[in-house]
């Protein structure tokens, strides 16, 4: 099958889950999404194996009719919480560092990695469970029922939280920049 055919901009629902396709097409999505959630660097490899292991076993629970990304976002958020629970996580802020395909201007560069860093220190701020539905809609873009249904909450606390995300990264991103002057 072709790895489009398991993204959400599929027309027609596949008859059956091909994994290698999902992780194919889905790889870069898992990985941002547990970097978005506050997972070191030197984790990210560990912990997208984990999501995709289970994914490997929950195939067959999955919906083929429903959208892959929320389903993935609803494991890697999992995995994520489990993660930062774990009494052996040190404290680091997160670097970044992006393989250059074409090579953007020194200044450009050290801007984009500055903001980049920027917001995931805001994000470092938020708790996680406001965190989670803050990346799922102000940045990977899903809609509220899907995101709802994907951590299982009500729609309403869903919308809560994002207005107390959106309020709470603000005042992140206006204390760091502050800070940072």
């Amino acid at each position: 099958m072709p790895a489009a055919d398991v993204s959400e901009g599929a027309t027609e629902p596949p008859s059956r889950v091909d994994f290698p396709a999902i992780y194919t097409a889905e790889f870069g999505y898992v990985w941002s999404t547990l970097r978005r959630l506050g997972v070191d660097g030197r984790d990210l490899r560990d912990l997208c194996h984990d999501v995709f292991v289970i994914v490997f076993s929950n195939l067959e629970s999955y919906d083929i009719r429903r959208p892959i990304r929320p389903w993935l976002f609803g494991i890697a958020f999992r995995v994520a919480s489990d993660y930062k629970r774990s009494a052996h996580r040190r404290r680091e802020i997160p670097v970044t560092r992006d393989a250059v395909t074409s090579a953007p201007a020194a200044d450009e560069l050290m801007l984009r990695n500055e903001r980049q860093r920027l917001v995931l220190r805001a994000l470092d701020k938020l708790d996680l469970d406001k965190r989670a539905v803050f990346v799922m809609h102000d940045i990977d873009g899903h809609v509220m029922p899907d995101i709802a249904a994907t951590l299982g909450i009500p729609v309403n606390t869903a919308y809560s939280r994002l207005r107390l995300a959106r309020t709470d990264f603000a005042v992140a991103v206006e204390q760091l920049e502050g800070g940072e002057r």
